[in-house]
């Protein structure tokens, strides 16, 4: 049975999800922004409604049982506010068919897996997570929630990566490194010792850059 799904945001990570969707043979229902200006996503010949704004998610949860939901919003933050504020959604797991996903893997609900990613043995992945296109997930890893893996990111063996933080595109993590919350590791990045302290961390080997508040 096909699922129907709403998404909330209507901008480009938005999109990409609504192609997951349709590619899973699922079917997206329509958006949800609270962008007066944002009444219609066009994807190829697809046409796709605006329905609504983010707060009328309560009402169509309540009006029909079977809809579920997805956010579509790239920010980590912002996810986790609309999550924590409409925790009682029915939220929808979107999973690219083209990514390799182990048999034992644990997912988090209203996580999406996107093209080609690659998620190995007894790796488990939060809630509301972003693991993106291409990226590689080893074994036994353990991604917390909120967390936003860019495109063609390696997290090599036993890596674990903390609530809200975001590993830039094309970062490698070597095995056995832990990454504490509220980090964001640069584009291209090479990291190769444990991360306990929130902040901002790039280069090859990724170094602290500046003091956040």
């Amino acid at each position: 049975m096909n699922r129907k799904v709403i998404i909330i945001g209507a901008g480009g990570h938005a999109k990409v999800i609504a192609d997951v969707i349709e590619k899973s043979k699922d079917v997206v229902v329509g958006f949800l922004d609270d962008v007066k200006e944002k009444n219609e996503i066009i994807i190829k010949e697809k046409h796709y409604k605006v329905i609504g704004k983010v707060e009328e998610c309560v009402k169509m949860q309540e009006e029909n049982k079977d809809i579920q939901f997805i956010i579509g919003i790239g920010d980590n933050e912002t996810r986790k506010k609309i999550a924590k504020k409409y925790n009682n959604l029915k939220y929808y797991t979107a999973i690219h068919p083209s990514s390799q996903i182990a048999i034992d893997v644990e997912m988090g609900q209203g996580t999406v897996i996107m093209a080609n990613a690659c998620i190995n043995t007894s790796a488990r992945i939060g809630d509301h997570c972003i693991i993106n296109t291409g990226v590689i997930i080893e074994h036994d890893n353990e991604i917390s929630d909120y967390v936003h893996i860019s495109p063609n990111a390696t997290l090599c063996g036993t890596v674990k990566v903390g609530e809200l933080t975001h590993v830039g595109a094309g970062t490698t993590i070597k095995n056995n490194i832990s990454i504490c919350n509220n980090c964001i590791i640069g584009t291209g990045s090479v990291v190769v010792k444990n991360i306990n302290e929130p902040n901002i961390y790039i280069g090859i080997p990724a170094r602290k850059m500046i003091k956040r508040n």
